[in-house]
């Protein structure tokens, strides 16, 4: 095989391949492996019918164009390999001639991670926010104990943040209802603004047995676009009656046995998370400010077939692709510039951190670790 490199841009590279007729011999044997297995010849087995016969019955041409994905993908890798190029996204291969006893040519081209100058990153610095905790955050922590232990109290008043209606709800599009906003016996914490738009501030001040509407478009679905309006009846207004936080609630709550030594122990447990939160906030403001220091070229082809990907449906409009692209840009120099400090710092990750982290991700998509890594691959 014999390949020939031309550089068309700075990420974007072609590449011209000449395989000799002599080595396509193990994607042409392939090949009448496989069409062996699927033709029915009269006096023969499946698997088991012979080269010649295959080229009488089917013809010589069907297996060639058989075998022409495994020379490809074989002859590609090995170019690529021979040529030391990083690819992005999918080659463009075209075949220039494929003809029996003569040799393979064909072009491909493709993206590839570009060259470019990393700043100097050691010397990046950043600010953020001193890892402290406060009375305020353990209280907080605290209540939200209390809440997972409090009792719901039926009340005879207007309806306040914190309070958990309970509802009927109906909706309609122009008068023809709408199946999917449809719902009996719901409940919801007023507030936490987890409804449809609009939800919370109309049923703020509602009282048991009153009814209130309200309209939203919604941005997305089959109804994208058009104002739907919303019915939500209120059966009961319930408040959270919370237990006092005293060494009695303590015991019921945790394993220590006074107040003060769960809220010590809660204070130490925010410590952690705001050390983490600041290492977080600290790696997102240096990976801002090295970004914004690198030029990198952009590859556009594979910019353009992440989108058509995302999009693939046809759905989406020109300010959600725009978007999107967007965030594709963003990401791929990301990777791009992390990957050349690992490249040049010599970064690796130990067995044990992966595994570690694939336990610690795997939950946040719904999946086991095995099933999280191969999503990966």
């Amino acid at each position: 095989m014999k390949s020939a490199l031309e550089t068309l841009s700075p990420t974007r590279v072609k590449l011209t391949v000449e395989v000799p007729f002599e080595e396509l011999k193990p994607a042409l044997d392939a090949a009448y492996k496989r069409i062996a297995a699927q033709v029915n010849i009269p006096g023969f087995r499946k698997g088991k019918v012979p080269n010649r016969i295959i080229d009488q019955r089917v013809g010589r041409a069907a297996v060639l164009d058989e075998a022409i994905n495994d020379a490809l993908n074989t002859n590609l890798d090995s170019a690529l390999r021979e040529n030391e190029i990083k690819l992005l996204g999918r080659p463009e291969v075209d075949v220039t001639t494929f003809e029996d006893a003569a040799p393979l040519l064909f072009t491909a081209e493709m993206d590839v991670v570009p060259e470019f100058d990393l700043p100097a990153f050691d010397t990046i610095e950043v600010t953020v926010d001193a890892a402290e905790v406060t009375e305020a955050d353990v209280d907080t922590q605290l209540d939200g104990l209390r809440a997972r232990f409090g009792s719901l109290k039926a009340v005879e008043r207007a309806a306040t943040k914190g309070d958990v209606l309970l509802f009927d709800i109906s909706g309609d599009n122009a008068g023809t209802p709408v199946e999917d906003l449809v719902a009996q016996a719901m409940s919801y914490e007023l507030g936490t603004e987890g409804m449809l738009p609009g939800f919370d501030d109309a049923l703020e001040g509602a009282s048991a047995g009153e009814t209130r509407t309200f309209a939203f478009t919604p941005e997305a679905g089959e109804f994208s676009g058009q104002e739907l309006s919303v019915s939500v009846t209120v059966a009961t207004v319930r408040e959270r009656e919370l237990p006092t936080a005293d060494d009695s609630f303590a015991q019921l709550a945790s394993e220590f046995d006074t107040i003060a030594e769960l809220r010590t122990d809660l204070s130490e447990r925010l410590a952690r998370v705001k050390l983490l939160e600041q290492g977080y906030a600290a790696r997102d403001k240096v990976a801002a400010a090295l970004l914004a220091a690198t030029e990198v070229p952009i590859p556009e082809g594979a910019i353009k077939q992440q989108v058509d990907e995302h999009f693939v449906d046809g759905h989406g409009d020109e300010g959600h692709r725009a978007e999107f692209e967007t965030e594709a840009r963003d990401a791929l120099k990301s990777q791009l510039v992390l990957d050349k400090i690992a490249s040049t710092e010599q970064l690796s990750v130990a067995e044990a951190e992966l595994s570690a982290w694939l336990v610690q991700q795997a939950p946040r998509y719904g999946m086991s670790p095995d099933q999280f890594a191969q999503e990966l691959v």
